[in-house]
Order: structure tokens, then sequence, then C-alpha cells
């Protein structure tokens, strides 16, 4: 009877490194512009992703403001990850 051996190199596999966003890579704008009861901390949904979180309840109806940046028309906008409606 022949006993195959395979050994496996862990360290050197194929896939990408995961990248994990901190908040070192949100812009400045986009941290001044977050409502005073929210905060962005590790996703739930995406470990690799920050995530918004509420630090306290917030009521249904509440309003944010002032809107802080530059307001753009959705044919403007290169990318939506750091935005909401």
């Amino acid at each position: 009877m022949a006993v195959a051996l395979l050994f496996f190199d862990l360290q050197n596999t194929t896939e990408p490194p995961v990248v994990v966003e901190t908040l070192a890579d949100v812009p400045e704008h986009v941290l001044r512009g977050l409502p005073e009861d929210v905060r962005l901390f590790p996703s739930a949904v995406d470990k690799t992703r920050l995530g918004v979180w509420a630090t306290k309840s917030i009521l249904k109806g509440k309003k944010f403001g002032p809107f802080v940046g530059d307001k753009k028309k959705r044919s403007q906008v290169k990318s939506n990850v750091y935005m909401w409606e």
C-alpha cells in the first residue's frame, strides 16, 4: 500500500492579505461631519470595515445637521463609501 504525504506551506498562500480599515483611513472631513451621537467602530457586518454605531438610543425621526461638506450631485460622486442620505 502506498502512502502519500502532503505538506502545506501556510505562510505561502495565494490569497491576498486582509486589509482592515482603521480610523486613520477615514478622511478628516468625514470624522468632523459625524453627528454627536454616532461613532465609527468595526462593523458587525464586515469585520474588515468600519461601521456607524450609536453611542446612545436615537429617537425615530431624529434629524442630524447641519450638513458639513460640499453638496454634490450623484453624477459627481466617485465613491459613496463614507456617504449617507
